[in-house]
Order: C-alpha cells, then structure tokens, then sequence
C-alpha cells in the first residue's frame, strides 16, 4: 500500500479552505472583491494543482511546474488590469455622487456662512467643507508646533478637486488631515505637493497615505523631521567593524573551500583571497545597483551594514532609508535592482561553473548530496553534469560553490520580511498590512526551518533584531504600480522560494542527484 505523505495533502486542503474562505469574504464587495480573489486563485492554482496531483500519485516535473508558474504570473497580471479598471470606473462613479452632494439644487454651492434669512428654513449641509470652515479656529489653536500662518497656507491648497479637507488633527510637528480623495493618488499628490511647495518652498513635506480606517488622509510635517541621520559617528565605527568581520568570514570560508579547514597561519588566509574577491563582487554589485536606483530617485541611502555569516561569507548587506520615497514604484525600484543584479551575476557564475564542471575543469570535490540542499541548484546541476551526479563525490569548479552562494544571499535578501529587498518588493506591491503578515509568518517559517538548517535561526534573529520594522510611509503610498513591475516581483519571490527550497528524496531519486537519502523526506 503506498502511504501519501500528510504534509502534502495538508497543503492541499488548507489551500482549498483559504480559497473558500476568500470567496466567501470577497462577494460582498462586488466585483472589486471577486476581481480581488481572482488574483488570489490566479497565485494559488500552481501550488494546487502540484499538490493536488501529488496526493493523487502523479508527479509533475520541475518543468511543467515552471510553465504553471508562467501561465499564473500571465493571468494574475491580466486580473489586475482589469482589477485597477474596475477601480476606476467605481471612484469615478463615487466621485460624480460626491459632486452631487457638494452641490445645491439651484447650481450654486452651499455657503455654511450663508446668515440670509432664508438660510434658517435650510437644512444643514453636513459636507466636508462645511464641517472644516466651522471647526478651522478652533483647530488652530490647537497647533502649538505649528505656526498658523503655515497651517492657513497648508489648509488653503485643498479644494473640491484635490482633497476635501473634513477634520484636521495635530500631529508632532505637523498635521494630519482627514477628508475624500477626488481624483487618481498621483495626480492629487503632485497637485497638492506643487501647491504647498508655492507657498512654504520646501518647509514641509506632504504624505498622501491610508489612515487607520483605510481612507485617504494626508499628513503635513516639517522636512526636518522626515529626514533621518543613519550616518553618526557610532553607525559609521560599526560598519568598519563588520567590513573587518564580513573580511574574516569571507577569507575563512575561501580558504575551507580551497581544503584548508583550519587557518594555522596568516598566510593561509591568502588561498581564500579569489573567493572573498568573488563574495565582494556580487555584494558590491548589490550595493552599486541599489545606490543607483536610488539616486535615480533623490532618495538618501544610509552607508551599508555588512552582515557576516561563516556558513555563506556574507549575509549581504542593508542601507538605511533616510529620506522619504516618493512612492511605491521608487521603493519597488530600490529593492528589485540588487536582487536582479547579483542574482543575475550569481546565475551566470553558477551557469558557468556547471559548464566548466562538465568539460572536466572541476578542482574541488563535494559530495553530489549537496545539489539536493536547493531546487535550482541541483536542476541546474542535473541539465549539465548528467549522471555524473549518481556518484558519491563529484568535481566541480570554483565558480560553482561562488555562484550558489551568490545565488543564496540574494535569496535570503529576498525574503517577504521588513526591511529585506522581498519586504520591501511586498510592501510596494501590496501595501503595508500585507506585508506586517509576511514579516510574521516568515519569521515563523524561519523558526520550523532551523530543525533543518541552524542557519535559519541566524537569520531570523537578525531580521527580527534589525530589520523587522516596514519602511516609513512614502510620499504617495496611495499609488499602485503597473502589472509589469508586479509581475517580476512574483518572479522574483519565486526565484527566491526555489532557491531556499531543497529537494525531497523522492524528487532527488527521480533526478538521479546523489546517493542515499535526501535531505527531505
């Protein structure tokens, strides 16, 4: 009798409630909610059908389970299209009701200050406007911070094209404004920005975000005060310090490789200087990537923060955002430009690598059991080396082990998790909420994955120590990007996932990588 595995069929089921569940939860919002499902449906079919056919006994190879992935990203790009026009035309709609309501039957608007002796038989216009002229002394003498003549100016960019201010309540230095967007995010903010710039010049910062209750608010504060300083004197010591460590690990593990398991004798350390080379090359390619998507934007970056690992030489490296971004698409840009650029340096050497190795030109022997610790790696190395991987140890080039590797801090770096390039890409693609429970549940899945690998645990320590929090609110976090970007984020995420992800013995057996069991079962 064969036994299915329950994780599997766990997965399975799990899957098919998540997608009831949403369906349920999506209908009472109408199309947007069904269109919104749909995406959902669109992300999940892949993993269902894999795992579906896998509890029914038939197995899809890496192949099919890539075309699934593409067909997915194809359709949850047309869904959003047709999700973001939907969008539209229901704010346009809201939009032609609002103006009704702002507008007196005869024409005119309605004047709250209006002391006409007819005006007493009116009813009372409860609109936006009306309520913030009423409540406009009374609010600024609550702005201790904030002198009144710049809270008049501040008050007097808004109108019925922009932002119908309803409430304005202090905030720090500045203030937070409370009303109805009339109009697309970006269209308004650059209206709104232009305005306050004309007035105050660049005194204040405007933030168009999602308040609490997931409607549009502004926020006003001092540029001073969305500025941060991540290059003090004490930051500026510590990113010496791990430049040093990040060196050591670096060197050490180069020179492990090269079978040196124990460095006796600073020489020694020299055999390890072409692999601490090859491990700076892609960090520095990360950074260069990064810092340029970023001045690309008028962003400020803070100096980089070298995190050491002796299992990988280097976890990579983060910066500090120390300006405010504009909007998603420039958080987006900032995180998705080191992944593509040392993940694509990082594939082209393990690529490489495997060529070499198949033409005889390996010189450092492992065991062929490794490949099966990550499912690109050891597809990869099964398309090059053939059944040379049926052996216990094979030969391998440089390249090979530098490129992984490569392959691996971008991957970890890739993460759905605070301030790594994958929570900022999720954070850009799906807003703030999303990506607080990704931060979570990745953390979760780091704290299973260390019965597997300790290094786990490593990591999830210093993202939970040092990068949990989300970026700050943007400029504009209102607007959303295009199906393009949001596409090559999905890819990116699952770049990552077959990275991490290694092989069961059962698809290790198929492929014919290594000898004995698996490091799954």
């Amino acid at each position: 009798m064969i036994s299915t595995p329950l994780l599997p069929i766990a997965v399975f089921i799990l899957t098919l409630a998540l997608l009831g569940w949403g369906y349920f939860r999506s209908r009472k919002f109408g199309k947007l909610g069904l269109l919104s499902w749909l995406q959902f449906v669109a992300l999940l079919s892949p993993w269902l059908a894999y795992f579906g056919l896998f509890v029914s006994g038939v197995f899809i190879n890496f192949t099919t389970l890539l075309f699934l992935l593409l067909v997915s990203t194809i359709a949850y790009v047309a869904i959003s299209n047709q999700f973001r026009k939907a969008a539209a035309e229901e704010r346009s709609e809201i939009e032609q009701k609002l103006k009704q309501d702002f507008v007196a039957p005869n024409g005119d608007s309605p004047n709250p200050t209006d002391n006409s002796p007819n005006s007493a038989n009116k009813p009372t216009v409860n609109s936006p406007i009306a309520v913030a002229m009423s409540q406009g002394k009374t609010q600024l003498k609550l702005f201790k911070a904030l002198p009144a003549e710049d809270m008049k100016l501040i008050q007097g960019i808004f109108g019925i094209g922009t932002f119908y201010v309803t409430e304005t309540i202090p905030y720090q230095e500045g203030a937070i404004l409370k009303g109805n967007l009339r109009g697309e995010p970006d269209v308004v903010h650059e209206r709104l920005t232009k305005s306050l710039s004309d007035r105050l010049g660049d005194k204040y910062n405007l933030f168009l975000v999602e308040g609490q209750d997931r409607k549009p608010v502004v926020i006003v504060l001092p540029s001073r005060v969305s500025n941060v300083d991540n290059n003090t004197i004490p930051q500026r010591i510590l990113i010496a310090v791990l430049i040093v460590a990040n060196g050591y690990t670096a060197l050490n593990l180069g020179a492990l490789i090269a079978g040196i398991p124990v460095v006796q004798e600073p020489q020694q350390y020299l055999v390890g200087l072409p692999f601490a080379i090859g491990i700076g090359i892609i960090l520095g390619v990360r950074e260069l990537a990064m810092r340029l998507m970023a001045k690309k934007y008028k962003v400020n970056m803070s100096l980089p923060f070298l995190l050491p690992s002796s299992q990988l030489g280097s976890f990579g490296a983060f910066s500090r955002i120390s300006s405010p971004l504009p909007h998603r698409l420039s958080l987006f840009d900032i995180a998705i430009a080191p992944a593509l650029a040392s993940g694509l340096l990082s594939l082209l050497m393990l690529l490489v690598g495997l060529r070499l190795s198949a033409i005889g030109m390996g010189s450092i022997d492992i065991p062929s059991q490794i490949f099966q610790a990550s499912v690109l790696a050891g597809t990869l190395a099964k398309l090059f080396l053939g059944d040379a991987l049926h052996n216990s140890f094979i030969s391998i080039h440089p390249l090979v082990v530098l490129g992984w590797l490569g392959s691996a801090i971008t991957a970890l770096n890739l993460m759905p998790a605070g301030q790594l390039d994958g929570g900022r890409i999720v954070q850009s693609i799906y807003g703030r909420r999303t990506a607080s429970w990704t931060t979570v549940l990745t953390l979760i899945f780091l704290v299973i994955a260390t019965v597997i690998n300790p290094l786990a645990l490593y990591w999830g320590g210093i993202i939970l120590i040092l990068l949990r929090d989300l970026e700050r609110p943007m400029l504009n976090e209102l607007s959303e990007l295009d199906g393009d970007r949001e596409a090559v984020g999905v890819v990116a995420l699952f770049w990552m996932v077959i990275t991490l992800l290694p092989l069961t013995s059962g698809v290790a057996e198929r492929l014919g990588i290594g000898s004995g069991g698996g490091l799954l079962p």
